[in-house]
């Protein structure tokens, strides 16, 4: 069985992405609602019992017949009646002798025998000398409470789950034809290659025969640009190879020690005829050795677009550089020709940026070479960076761990 692709794995985690955010926003909204809910029920159920303690504490006559739910302690000096039936613990002795002393009246929450209790101790009411106490059996009241902010949880966890599959459904729907998209581009790439390699391959072999004719009666020069015809045509097999690769999506990337210097001076070799003929000077600085982890073919195309579009935009002089450095390796392109026009340059990188009908050269200019490094260099976990020097010109930077390449990093662009 074929594992899917990078592509349609990209897919599903986008829409398992968007489903999490709907989900997680969806939470944001119970959660908002709970509270308020659960806000307004006990406020609401505190001033219902409020209103029903005053009213039992203002209307209190006698102890023997008070609204339901409540017991009424009267104190008159130190003689103290209480509603049959007054739970153990009452009534609030401190509470009658604070009032009965001047004090203000009480409003006390207090448990006693298991019980909840809601307690308000004044003044009787046109009479000074006695003090009454209301008391509240506030357990069924909690109990309703918690009952109500019980069903308004388990509505708004069932209203969270309906949301979040809904969610999900709509960003599998809405992704669905990204993924449709996604596969009509690597059945293209993989037709497109496919078509190729027959002519490739022609082109491959007759290149092959010219050399050796070549080498049998033409000169020197011509025998190496018979070799360099060779290196080229061989070249444009692996990479129609990498491209059929690239849209298999059960295939895996090749990957393996690759000599960034060696691939700057093969680049820098297969340019030199066209910057020849434009009167562009390559020099090439690099170390013996710069070895990273990748696909040979992958970081020698994405090299040789970058030198590709420093020859077409030179005045006289592109640079080529590599460098180490602690962990990874940079190769730098830099031309001395005008620059990159600022307005472009925060999005030189992606697609048809650049395409600008059809060069000074000849050529018509597409805007996908760039974008196609910049994809290259992410795939090997690196970054590409383009800015333009204070000595003018234009500078190119790729950077390739030295490390396992991942795909998690993207490519960047400074100015």
């Amino acid at each position: 069985m074929r594992r899917p692709g990078g592509d349609a794995v990209t897919v599903r985690r986008a829409a398992l992405r968007l489903g999490l955010q709907a989900g997680a926003g969806a939470l944001a909204v119970v959660l908002l609602v709970l509270v308020t809910v659960a806000v307004t029920l006990v406020r609401d159920t505190r001033a219902q019992e409020d209103a029903l303690l005053a009213s039992a504490a203002d209307q209190a006559d006698d102890v023997g017949d008070p609204p339901a739910g409540t017991w009424i302690v009267l104190r008159t000096g130190r003689e103290v009646a209480a509603t049959p039936g007054l739970p153990a613990g009452l009534p609030l002795t401190d509470s009658l002798d604070r009032v009965a002393a001047g004090g203000p009246a009480e409003d006390t929450a207090a448990t006693v025998a298991g019980r909840d209790v809601r307690v308000r101790t004044q003044v009787r009411p046109g009479h000074p000398g006695t003090i009454v106490q209301a008391v509240l059996d506030a357990s069924p009241g909690e109990a309703r409470l918690a009952s109500l902010l019980r069903a308004v949880t388990i509505a708004a966890l069932a209203g969270l789950l309906v949301v979040v599959a809904a969610g999900s459904w709509v960003a599998r729907r809405a992704v669905a034809p990204l993924e449709a998209t996604l596969a009509l581009q690597r059945r293209f790439v993989a037709d497109a290659g496919h078509e190729l390699r027959t002519p490739v391959t022609l082109l491959s072999t007759r290149a092959q025969l010219l050399r050796r004719a070549a080498r049998r009666d033409a000169p020197g020069d011509v025998t190496a640009a018979a070799d360099a015809l060779v290196a080229d045509a061989e070249h444009l097999a692996t990479i129609l190879d990498d491209l059929l690769l690239t849209a298999d999506p059960g295939a895996g990337a090749p990957a393996g020690p690759v000599d960034l210097a060696e691939v700057v001076a093969a680049v820098a070799a297969s340019a030199a005829p066209a910057a020849a003929a434009a009167g562009v000077e390559l020099v090439v600085d690099a170390p013996s050795a710069a070895v990273v982890p990748g696909a040979e073919t992958g970081l020698r195309r994405a090299i040789t677009a970058v030198v590709d579009n420093a020859v077409r935009h030179a005045a006289s002089r592109v640079a080529l550089t590599v460098t180490p450095g602690r962990g990874s390796v940079t190769v730098e392109v830099r031309d001395d020709g005008p620059g990159i026009d600022a307005e472009l340059l925060p999005r030189l990188f992606e697609r048809f940026a650049t395409a600008g009908g059809v060069r000074p050269d000849g050529r018509r200019g597409y805007g996908i070479g760039l974008a196609l490094v910049s994809e290259v260099v992410a795939r090997h976990g690196g970054t590409v960076e383009a800015h333009n020097p204070p000595g003018g010109g234009a500078a190119f930077a790729i950077v390739v761990p030295a490390g396992a390449p991942t795909r998690s990093r993207r490519a960047r662009r400074s100015g």
